[in-house]
């Protein structure tokens, strides 16, 4: 006899200027359903928080120097070291300011999406997806021998695919990319203040942790190809696809594994 699917709970949720969706499979309906409400409303603080928009968040006040990071949420103190971290891996490539001024945006929205995918999986679901603005977390699986998968947007062929990255054999798997398509040049090379030239349209990252895929995606694509694909090679549990101006696809080794 077949194994059942799971229930599927969904949820879409405007926040940090983009909409995040929630499919949350299996698990006590009641405590997902806790957990979901949970997730979404620290979304919400999240976005209060590290907004730079806002005048009165947090961020806003300790880049003014009006707060210390002590007198601030624990959790700016953890974004400010994952993000440190980061600009270390990444060889000043990801920063966490922007034209001088502390701005961790880059980081945030990974990291928020991550935290709450994880809450979930916490909370009993069997699978988690959570997309945030087209970068996902994912945990478990939506179903019996059924792996969660991502489709990845052709940068150059408006409404192809790409590729489709699969979570198929793993428990955790994050899909982030980076690229022009979208918003236009709005990733900066730190190196210069300005935005980044390089030969590359789009780069994606699949690794265990969003926080990490997102920034790691954001840091290659300011790199230019031949620079981004030598550094993924070396990271650990990485892999990822970069897209040429010119159409050309370049892959990691095992990206080949996560296809499908």
């Amino acid at each position: 006899m077949a194994e059942q699917t799971p229930a599927a709970v969904r949820r879409t949720e405007e926040v940090m200027g983009t909409v995040f969706s929630f499919d949350v499979r299996g698990g006590n309906p009641e405590a997902v359903r806790a957990a979901l409400d949970e997730a979404v409303a620290g979304l919400h603080r999240a976005d209060a928080v590290f907004s730079t928009y806002r005048e009165d968040s947090q961020l806003s006040r300790l880049a003014r120097g009006e707060v210390t990071v002590d007198a601030c949420d624990p959790e700016v103190a953890s974004v400010l070291e994952l993000a440190a971290q980061a600009e270390l891996v990444s060889d000043g490539w990801f920063s966490p300011r922007y034209r001088g001024r502390l701005d961790p945006t880059g980081i945030v929205k990974g990291w928020a999406a991550e935290r709450a995918a994880r809450l979930l999986a916490e909370a009993g679901a069997s699978g988690v997806s959570v997309n945030g603005g087209g970068d996902v977390q994912m945990y478990g699986s939506p179903g019996p021998q059924r792996p969660w998968r991502v489709g990845i947007a052709d940068p150059l062929r408006p409404g192809g695919l790409a590729a489709v990255i699969s979570a198929a054999g793993t428990e955790r798997l994050a899909v982030a990319t980076s690229g022009t398509a979208e918003r236009g040049a709005h990733i900066v090379d730190p190196h210069t203040g300005r935005p980044a030239v390089t030969d590359l349209v789009a780069v994606t990252v699949t690794a265990p942790s969003l926080t990490w895929a997102d920034c790691w995606a954001t840091a290659a694509f300011a790199m230019g190809s031949q620079a981004a694909l030598e550094w993924l090679e070396s990271l650990p549990e990485v892999e990822a696809l970069l897209i040429t101006s010119g159409d050309e696809v370049r892959c990691t080794g095992g990206l080949a594994a996560r296809l499908g």
